[in-house]
């Protein structure tokens, strides 16, 4: 099963296309976009630091057998959930088990991005991915929940066949 864990906004993922979105669409970084938030300007929006997983992660392995961690970053879902795969499988998401940050929505909306692109690029919403057996998945969630995470089932490990693509979000 793999289990998500929320990230905090862009981490380090996609900025030379948030430039771009940003630019073409003439946006000020000095702005507050109330569809983004009350109160932060755009460029601190944007800028919000890296969650750092490693204290949740180091608690969650006290109590389940991880068998793999793919960190969401620079190449999205698409680059960074197969570098962790056995061969001859594939990560299948479903999509509707989390919900974009609004970030997200707004980079999509403003740079005309499609979804395909989105999870290229960007973590959208989800910054690591916890691979774990399937009876330890409600487990899991539980012990992300109480460390202060929001974390959620998004997906399993399936059967890939030769040449299929290693992730399927659906």
């Amino acid at each position: 099963v793999l289990v998500g864990i929320s990230s905090s906004g862009v981490h380090s993922n996609g900025f030379s296309l948030v430039r771009k979105v940003v630019s073409d669409a003439g946006l000020d970084l000095h702005t507050v976009y109330p569809e983004l938030s009350a109160d932060k300007k755009l460029g601190e929006v944007l800028l919000t630091p890296t969650r750092i997983y490693v204290k949740p992660i180091l608690s969650l392995m006290k109590e389940c057998k991880i068998h793999a961690l793919a960190h969401i970053t620079g190449g999205g879902f698409w680059e960074n959930i197969p570098r962790v795969l056995p061969k001859g499988t594939k990560a299948v998401c479903e999509s509707s088990s989390w919900e974009w940050p609004e970030v997200f929505q707004w980079l999509q909306k403003n740079g005309n991005i499609d979804t395909h692109e989105m999870y290229r690029t960007f973590n959208c919403g989800v910054g690591m991915v916890v691979a774990l057996d399937a009876a330890d998945a409600q487990k899991a969630v539980e012990i992300l929940n109480n460390a202060g995470e929001k974390a959620w089932v998004i997906g399993s490990i399936a059967e890939a066949k030769d040449g299929e693509e290693q992730v399927n979000i659906n």
